[in-house]
C-alpha cells in the first residue's frame, strides 16, 4: 500500500499531510456548459426565468460549492480561498444555444485549488438546470474540465484547445 499517498499502512484511507509542502499562490481555472432550447436561453437572457435571475443565483451557487468542495470531495483539503470568480459566455449557432460556465479559483496555500474550480463550475451548470428545468428537462450538461492550473510543486498546467 505504500505506493498510494491516501492510504495508511493499514491500507485505509488518510489524508495526506501536507504541513511541510511550500506556501505558494495557486490558482486554478475550470470549464462547463449547458446546452439549452431556444425558448430558455431567451427567457434567461431577458430575465423571464420564473425562479429569478437564473446567473446570479448559479453565480452565488458556484461560489458557495467551491468554498465547500472539502465537505463533499473526501480527501480535499479545506482550504481558505482567496478570490473565486464565475463568469459566463454564450455560443450560438446554427439554433445551438450553449451557456459556457468558466470559474477561477485563488488561494495561498499548501495545496492547489482545482477541485475547487471544477466543483465551482460543476455546481453552477447543476443550478442553472435547476432554474429552467420547468421549462425543458432536455438540457444537457457539457464536458466539465480544468482549463488551467498554476502554482505548487508540479507547476503549471494549460491545456490546449486548438484541436477541439
Amino acid at each position: 500500500m505504500s505506493d498510494f499517498t491516501h492510504f495508511n499502512e493499514q491500507g485505509r484511507a488518510r489524508m495526506i499531510d501536507i504541513g511541510e509542502k511550500k506556501e505558494t499562490e495557486r490558482t486554478a481555472i475550470a470549464r462547463s456548459s449547458v446546452h439549452v432550447s431556444k425558448e430558455i436561453y431567451e427567457k434567461i437572457t431577458t430575465n423571464q426565468i420564473k425562479k429569478g435571475d437564473v446567473l446570479a443565483v448559479a453565480q452565488v451557487a458556484g461560489i458557495m460549492a467551491a468554498k465547500k468542495t472539502s465537505d463533499w470531495i473526501p480527501m480535499c483539503h479545506p482550504l481558505q480561498l482567496k478570490g473565486i470568480d464565475i463568469a459566463f459566455e454564450w455560443l450560438v449557432e446554427d439554433e445551438t444555444y450553449e451557456l459556457q460556465i468558466e470559474s477561477f479559483v485563488k488561494t495561498k496555500g499548501s495545496t492547489g485549488v482545482e477541485m475547487e474550480a471544477l466543483t465551482a463550475a460543476s455546481a453552477t451548470a447543476l443550478t442553472i438546470y435547476d432554474m429552467c428545468k420547468a421549462i425543458d428537462k432536455a438540457m444537457i450538461i457539457g464536458q466539465t474540465y480544468l482549463l488551467e492550473k498554476k502554482g505548487g510543486k508540479s507547476g503549471g498546467f494549460y491545456r490546449n484547445l486548438a484541436g477541439q
